[in-house]
């Protein structure tokens, strides 16, 4: 049986990439599955990113009352996420110094003091502080940024029924 390096297959790779070729037929990717709707997601990106998660083509049709909805909506998540992701450092600095530092002043100190500032701008990514998109959606949900029902939406209750064309 000749070696895996020395066998040529009817395509193969070259270039900078050729070391990653794989020669097996039982390779398979898993992606992470996505449990929300199109509607839900739209509503999710629109409060996360703000007016950036709409197309072009719609923004240009949207209404200025609209756009300041969107922004007014967009702010006010940047402010609840900044203030938990604030939240989930100070809990995770004081559970550190509790456990390497348990009799330090600055341990003392941590504990007594769990305020956030809302000036202060967290920087640090959900996957450093380990946030989901579920737990984004539960916090939405609890400031009342999504709506209450929004696990139960499926397409846009505002949308108006597709007429068929008239021949």
């Amino acid at each position: 049986m000749e070696s895996l390096k020395n066998r040529k297959e009817r395509f193969e790779y070259t270039g900078s990439l050729s070391e990653y070729q794989i020669l097996s037929k039982n390779t398979t990717m898993k992606y992470e599955v996505d449990s929300y709707s199109p509607y839900q997601n739209y509503l999710y990106k629109r409060a996360l990113y703000g007016l950036d998660s709409i197309n072009e083509k719609e923004l240009v049709t949207m209404c200025s009352k609209k756009k300041q909805r969107i922004n007014k909506v967009y702010f006010k998540g940047q402010m609840v996420i900044n203030v938990y992701k604030q939240k989930l450092t100070n809990n995770f600095t004081t559970a550190l110094f509790n456990k390497l530092f348990p009799k330090a002043p600055v341990t003392a100190l941590f504990n007594s003091n769990q305020d956030t500032d809302p000036n202060f701008k967290n920087t640090l990514t959900f996957k450093d502080l380990n946030i989901s998109k579920d737990d984004i959606v539960n916090l939405f949900i609890q400031e009342g940024i999504l709506p209450k029902n929004f696990a139960e939406l499926t397409t846009d209750p505002n949308q108006l029924p597709k007429l068929k064309n008239a021949i």
